[in-house]
C-alpha cells in the first residue's frame, strides 16, 4: 500500500532528527504522531500532504497558485538544462541539500535525479507553491518558512540553493557546515530579454542589474566559483501560455501587450544567468 504523503514526512522528520530547529527558540524537534515538539513545548503540526507550516502570520506573496503552476510546467521543459547541470557540477560530497525559495519545488526535484544527497529540504514563503512542491517526485520535506528565521539547525546542512530568490546570508551562514556551500543564481542583464522588451520597451525598466547583487555575495562570503551562463531556448509551442505567465513580468503588462503578445509568439527566448559559489570564512 502506498504510504501517505503526511506519514512519509512524519517518517523523514524521525529518521533526521539533527536537520530540523524550532524556529521560536531553536532546540531540536521530535516527531509526535503528525505533530513535531520542541523541548521547549512549542508544536507545529504536518499538513495532509506532509508539509510543515512554520509562519506566525500568513504573509501575502505576489507568486499565486496559478503563476506558480505556469512556472512548474515550464520548468518541467528542457528551458533551464544548461543551468542546471552547472550547479549540479558544485554538489559534490552532499550532506544536506537546502533549497531556499523553493518555490513549487521543481529545480530541487530535478537537481535531486542528478545529485545524491541523503537530506533534501525546500522551503518559501508562499504556501501555494509548498502545497503544488508537495507533489514533486523526489524525497525531500517541504517548508513555509521565513528566510531571516530558517528552521533549521546551525551547521546542519552542507549546500544551499539560492536560485533567483532573496538572501539572508547571517541565517545561510549559521545552518551551513564548515566549508559548506552557498549557490545563488543571479539573472544576467540578458535575462528574458525578448519578453522584457515587449513588455517594457522604451521605458527604463526595459534594462536592469544585478550588480549590487553580485557585489554583496562577494562581501559576504570568499568566492570559490564564478561562471556566466547565456544561450537560446526555443519555446515550445504547448507551453507558450506556461512561459507567458511563469514571471512577474506579465504583471506590467498591459491588455493590450497582452494580445499583442499572444497574436505574435516570442519563438525565442534568452537565458542568461550568473552561477556563484561562495564559502563562508
Amino acid at each position: 500500500m502506498l504510504q501517505k504523503k503526511i506519514d512519509r514526512a512524519a517518517s523523514w522528520i524521525a529518521n533526521h532528527p539533527d536537520r530540523l530547529a524550532c524556529p521560536k527558540c531553536h532546540s531540536a524537534f521530535e516527531i509526535e504522531g503528525h505533530s513535531i515538539k520542541c523541548t521547549q513545548g512549542h508544536v507545529y503540526n504536518l499538513a495532509k500532504k506532509g508539509s510543515l507550516y512554520f509562519l506566525n502570520k500568513k504573509i501575502e506573496s505576489e507568486y499565486t497558485k496559478e503563476m506558480l503552476s505556469h512556472r512548474q510546467q515550464m520548468i518541467q521543459t528542457e528551458m533551464y538544462t544548461p543551468m542546471l547541470e552547472a550547479i549540479a557540477k558544485h554538489l559534490k560530497d552532499v550532506d544536506g541539500l537546502l533549497d531556499v525559495g523553493c518555490g513549487e519545488g521543481s529545480f530541487l526535484q530535478k537537481l535531486a535525479t542528478q545529485v545524491v544527497s541523503p537530506v533534501n529540504i525546500g522551503f518559501d514563503i508562499s504556501k501555494e507553491g509548498i502545497e503544488l512542491a508537495t507533489n514533486q517526485a523526489v524525497d525531500a520535506l517541504w517548508l513555509v518558512a521565513d528566510l531571516t528565521n530558517l528552521p533549521i539547525q546551525d551547521q546542519s546542512m552542507s549546500h544551499i540553493l539560492n536560485i533567483f530568490s532573496p538572501s539572508h546570508y547571517h541565517e545561510f551562514a549559521r545552518v551551513l557546515k564548515p566549508q559548506g556551500k552557498l549557490i545563488k543564481i543571479i539573472p544576467g542583464p540578458l535575462y528574458l530579454k525578448e519578453l522584457r522588451e515587449r513588455i517594457l520597451g522604451g521605458t527604463e525598466k526595459e534594462t536592469y542589474s544585478n550588480e549590487k547583487v553580485y557585489e554583496r555575495f562577494k562581501e559576504e562570503l570568499t568566492l570559490v566559483s564564478e561562471e556566466k551562463i547565456t544561450y537560446q531556448f526555443d519555446i515550445p509551442s504547448p507551453h507558450y501560455e506556461d512561459f507567458l505567465y511563469m514571471s512577474p513580468l506579465h504583471w506590467q503588462a498591459s491588455e493590450t501587450q497582452r494580445e499583442e503578445i499572444k497574436k505574435h509568439p516570442i519563438k525565442t527566448i534568452t537565458i542568461d544567468v550568473l552561477v556563484l559559489v561562495g564559502e563562508f570564512a
